[in-house]
């Protein structure tokens, strides 16, 4: 969750950023033919452009932002016995997956936890919590880590980072029409862009934004179970599944939890709240993974 999260907070910056930018600037005339209409084709390109721009730089700056967001300390040379054991480990499975060793760090976090993110497999971060660290045993510690190993081996974020260009790219361009459509038939502008196209325009972005992270959902769902199948061939099938309880485990009991992504303070218990909750979820339940194992 930390590493979706992480992601969709930075290209929505970004996208915001430059919409806001632009708006300033008056770069609109891609908008318009002869001055009433919309010149469609040209407005889907400048909207890949712009959407893509957003998912790669949130891409290429992911080990950055999780580093300064989650204080990860990197583990360069071991302080102690531990940390040795975790170069080592990490070192051990990314052999295993046929990639180069990423860098491994230790964010200061009580709830178990751990990420790996970079703009590609060969220059990875991969984190641990220091809560997991502690409590959790070293074979389901190395269950987590294979799991984390195999979304970089995957291509977890450059997949997800194409699959967010093209949200991006359609947020932008429904956003537009919407803007002018309203500023149009609404504020009853006739040529060029009131305030009310780039009022609208912005809400619309932020409305259709944060449905399409549905999309994204379903996929970092999808892949969480990829990435449970390598944690089992990368470390084994019976840590994996042991660590996936012990989540279980810890979440049940309301272990306190201290990353700032996380939903559970909100305390949604009703059957449509937690469906719909569901729907952005960006893990399946855990239950649901410890079974897909298990079969």
């Amino acid at each position: 969750m930390k590493r979706i999260g992480l992601f969709l907070v930075t290209n929505l910056a970004v996208i915001v950023i430059a919409s806001i930018t632009l708006n300033i600037l008056g770069v609109g005339s891609y908008l318009d033919n002869s001055g009433s209409g919309l010149n469609l084709p040209s407005l889907l390109i400048f909207c890949a452009v712009f959407g893509f721009s957003g998912a790669l730089i949130s891409l290429f700056i992911s080990k950055w932002t999780a580093k300064q967001f989650t204080n990860t300390y990197i583990v360069e040379t071991p302080r102690n016995a531990e940390e040795q054991w975790l170069l080592q480990t990490v070192g051990q499975l990314a052999e295993k997956a046929n990639i180069k060793m990423p860098e491994v760090g230790i964010f200061p976090a009580e709830q178990s936890n751990a990420f790996a993110t970079g703009w590609n497999k060969n220059a990875a971060l991969v984190a641990v919590s220091a809560g997991l660290l502690r409590r959790f045993p070293k074979p389901e510690v190395r269950a987590v880590l294979a799991h984390e190993i195999g979304h970089v081996a995957n291509g977890d974020m450059v997949t997800l980072a194409l699959v967010q260009g093209v949200i991006n790219t359609f947020v932008m361009f429904f956003a537009r029409i919407i803007g002018h459509t309203v500023d149009r038939v609404i504020f009853k502008t006739e040529r060029g862009h009131g305030i009310g196209f780039y009022i609208v325009t912005f809400v619309a972005e932020l409305v259709l934004a944060f449905l399409a992270n549905m999309i994204v959902a379903w996929f970092s769902r999808y892949r969480e179970y990829r990435a449970d199948a390598a944690g089992a061939q990368f470390a084994d099938r019976t840590s994996m599944i042991q660590a996936l309880q012990r989540l279980k485990a810890e979440s049940e009991a309301r272990v306190p939890n201290q990353m700032p992504d996380t939903l559970t303070a909100f305390g949604i218990s009703s059957g449509f709240s937690e469906r719909v909750l569901a729907a952005f979820a960006t893990h399946p339940p855990l239950q649901e993974r410890i079974d897909a194992l298990r079969q």
